[in-house]
């Protein structure tokens, strides 16, 4: 486990933080929610490019301090389990080329 992991699971042994996994899913959506709020009313609804105000780091930690928390509530390793995600993408990703570059008629021409 992570000291990042293992310092959110300590705060929020100390801040009485702890709900089963359910109410943890709740309460990402509302801080996930908080955060398209945002950036609806920041861009106008989409008409103008968003730019990250002074309150959007705070939110954005919010939001990763509770994936941390529903890890922690789960048994997750999350480190890990990041990791992993990232391999695949990579994985996936350098195959949709080599697909890509195999389908170029001209290849090697």
């Amino acid at each position: 486990m992570s000291e990042l992991q293992e310092t959110v699971a300590h705060s929020a042994d100390l801040a009485d933080l702890h709900a089963p996994v359910p109410t943890l899913l709740l309460e990402l959506q509302t801080l996930l929610g908080a955060l398209t709020s945002t950036v609806t009313a920041e861009s106008d609804r989409g008409r103008r490019p968003f730019r990250p105000g002074p309150e959007w780091a705070q939110r954005v930690g919010e939001l990763a301090y509770g994936v941390y928390l529903l890890a922690d509530q789960s048994e997750v390793d999350v480190e890990p389990a990041v990791l992993a995600t990232a391999r695949q993408l990579m994985a996936r990703a350098q195959q949709a080329r080599a697909a890509a570059d195999r389908e170029w008629p001209f290849q090697g021409q």
